[in-house]
């Protein structure tokens, strides 16, 4: 077996089962792994330098395919369920053993990275894939350790990508031929027959959504994060398509993580060293942050060009609206290092609303933030997952749910309790539509919400006056600096009044009916945070 580039001399990847493999490249530069894409027609260099892969039959997330071994760790820990899968683990070591054999005489490309920009929390990952962009992803997404620390580098979690293996559905025990398999107890996770980079960043984010909160009470977060000169800290939650790494990434404040991070007693950290931006539609000027990371080192997936050049259009959405990039966060100008901040002063919950139907801005008081959080309410955004192809109303508890292992209790209560030791703001933003639902009414301007979200940082919004939702009772600005008055109160935006009161009231029984699995459990001032549907709706 050869080994390239540069990695533990004490690491043996024959302890694993893959000593066959033809040749092991051990943490190539990104450099080198961008050449290596290239050399097996992999990928090709854009005009501005950065790699343009393609991911193969899945361009998202397979949320249907993700499973965790049920085994004594984690049977009575993990939260089963519809979310959270669970695998037999009898078959766990047969499926490792087809992947390792698939592998043999095969070249494999390893990082050694970590996660936690807290020292405190950090985990090492070590990801070997077939694919050397799959390994380059990781080196993006993750924090790359010191040449010293690779030398003593021992992985606390093993990641093996096999994007051209296919399971036996029928004798691996999977749904289809693609799969994401967790083992919490062995500390490894399996990946096969998907190209889709994002199913390793979001099965670490799954091992840490387990392991913070119980072992470390760290409160770890589907969110973004930045920081302003007077040292003041605001997080952004929201699924994939709201808005979380365009709003974060603002040119007057210092970006903290725009995807995940960990709340503990001394503030936020980021689990990641680098960001994951969808870039449909990019333009450099909506968003100039994002625009200008990508360059050499960036890795752009599943994008088209203009005819006959390598110049990207954004706009193209042939392969899928899930178009992505991916790059280190020091590509981001103003990016703080370590990407680490102080306990929030506000909290934004961001839902881009299919309905048109709430406020673009509104304030929370704590019941609200509460019953706000349990719902997770958004509309997944096309190509965002597998089988979505246009905006899709949903429920996500936590605004993270397919990525949480625990009851989703474990997470609201400990962000409940927070939000009360430290008194922060909590804000509910809509980024989806207005003057109508979808298909009629059009996208929020992303210079309204920018405008919104700055009001709210800076107290702009405390002179204001807020009216109450008569349905929804969040109550709402009716002024705030550069928006138009008239888009702050959403039933002004529609030209059918009645049309909008009625899906104002289809929104709310929706609301009523999601929440009902957690009436039980929930305050009195949580459920007194539900909506109110009109007596004749």
């Amino acid at each position: 077996m050869i080994e390239l580039g540069t990695k533990n001399p004490t690491a043996d990847i024959s302890k694993i089962g893959l000593e066959k493999v033809k040749s092991a490249f051990w943490n190539l530069s990104q450099t080198e792994l961008a050449e290596k894409t290239i050399q097996l027609n992999l990928g090709v260099l854009t005009d501005t330098g950065a790699l343009a892969i393609r991911t193969g039959e899945f361009t998202g997330r397979a949320p249907k395919d993700k499973f965790i071994v049920k085994d004594a760790k984690t049977e009575n820990t993990v939260h089963w369920g519809d979310v959270n899968l669970a695998y037999d683990e009898n078959k766990f070591q047969p499926l490792y053993d087809k992947l390792v054999a698939y592998l043999s005489e095969k070249d494999v490309f390893i990082k050694d990275a970590r996660a936690c920009a807290n020292d405190q929390y950090r985990l090492n990952v070590r990801v070997i894939s077939e694919l050397p962009y799959a390994t380059m992803f990781a080196g993006n997404m993750f924090i790359k350790p010191t040449a010293d620390e690779l030398k003593i580098f021992e992985p606390d979690w093993l990641v093996i990508h096999a994007p051209g293996f296919h399971a036996d559905a029928k004798v691996d025990g999977t749904r289809q031929h693609n799969f994401a398999v967790l083992n919490f107890t062995r500390r490894i996770i399996l990946i096969g027959g998907t190209g889709y980079t994002g199913e390793i960043k979001k099965g670490i984010f799954t091992v840490l959504n387990y392991w913070l909160p119980q072992e470390q009470n760290v409160l770890s977060m589907h969110c973004s994060a930045n920081i302003g000169k007077n040292n003041d800290t605001a997080v952004f939650f929201g699924l994939s398509g709201t808005g979380k790494t365009t709003l974060s990434a603002d040119p007057n404040r210092g970006l903290i993580g725009d995807d995940e991070h960990g709340w503990s007693d001394d503030g936020i950290f980021n689990f990641e060293g680098g960001c994951y931006a969808k870039c449909i539609d990019l333009t450099e000027q909506k968003e100039p942050e994002i625009f200008r990371a990508i360059k050499s080192g960036s890795i752009l997936e599943n994008i088209g060009f203009f005819p006959g050049t390598l110049t990207v259009n954004y706009a193209d959405v042939k392969l899928t609206e899930n178009t992505r990039v991916s790059y280190p966060i020091e590509y981001i100008d103003n990016a703080v290092s370590p990407s680490i901040g102080g306990i929030p002063k506000n909290i934004f919950f961001l839902t881009c609303d299919a309905f048109g139907v709430l406020p673009p801005i509104s304030k929370l008081t704590p019941g609200q933030a509460m019953y706000w959080f349990l719902s997770g309410y958004t509309a997944k955004v096309a190509g965002t997952e597998a089988g979505v192809t246009e905006p899709k109303t949903t429920f996500s508890t936590c605004f993270g749910a397919p990525f949480l292992p625990l009851n989703p209790n474990t997470y609201a209560n400990m962000l409940g309790e927070k939000m009360k030791k430290y008194s922060a703001n909590v804000w509910l933003i809509n980024t989806g539509w207005t003057a109508g639902s979808y298909g009629v009414g059009n996208r929020m301007k992303l210079s309204y919400t920018r405008a919104m979200i700055t009001a709210a940082l800076n107290g702009d919004l405390d002179k204001s006056n807020f009216e109450i939702h008569p349905i929804f009772g969040i109550g709402y600005p009716t002024n705030c600096p550069n928006v138009p008055v008239e888009i702050l109160n959403p039933r002004n935006t529609w030209a059918d009044k009645n049309a909008y009161d009625e899906k104002a009231s289809d929104l709310a029984k929706q609301f009523v009916k999601n929440f009902e699995k957690f009436t039980a459990t929930a305050s009195v001032e949580t459920l007194a945070a539900a909506p109110k549907i009109p007596v004749n709706a």
